[in-house]
């Protein structure tokens, strides 16, 4: 596994999209819950991110994780529904993964090496990603994805 970019990764269960596909696409890669207290900010601001630069390049990755206060109970198909009918959210929701512990996908293995390698601390935690598939920054639950939208402007 080349460990320099996301581009070299599946989808968090090792499904058919692959991380490569966004090659040449700024990311903004979140772990996100339906039943969080973050749930609606979070969704209505990534929303309005990506209504905003979709078309300038922006790619917003979410996978959904049970981990923290399981809260994100809900199946697959379950999950898409809620987000897509309450959020409206157009931008890819992938299959559940763990973020933590020996069963984290690699991917979130890769992009915590890549900014400390410390243990994602709760739901909505977020990883801005180059152009190249190299992680720039990584964002607390607590921050506004509207807080970031000026780190975001500058590598479209």
């Amino acid at each position: 596994m080349a460990s320099q970019s996301v581009h070299y990764f599946i989808d968090g269960k090792g499904n058919d999209v692959k991380l490569g596909d966004y090659k040449g696409k700024v990311l903004l890669i979140v772990n996100v819950a339906s039943q969080c207290g973050l749930t609606n900010s979070n969704y209505t601001e990534l929303n309005q991110l990506y209504d905003k630069y979709k078309q300038k390049g922006l790619e917003i990755l979410a996978f959904p994780c049970n981990q923290f206060g399981a809260q994100e109970p809900g199946s697959n198909e379950e999950i898409a529904n809620f987000v897509c009918t309450r959020f409206k959210a157009e931008f890819p929701i992938f299959d559940k993964v763990d973020v933590n512990g020996e069963n984290a996908a690699p991917l979130y293995k890769f992009l915590k090496s890549s900014k400390g390698g410390d243990n994602i601390r709760w739901n909505f935690s977020k990883f801005l990603v180059d152009r190249e598939g190299h992680v720039v920054h990584s964002y607390e639950p607590t921050t506004s994805p509207l807080s970031i939208e000026k780190d975001i402007k500058n590598l479209l």
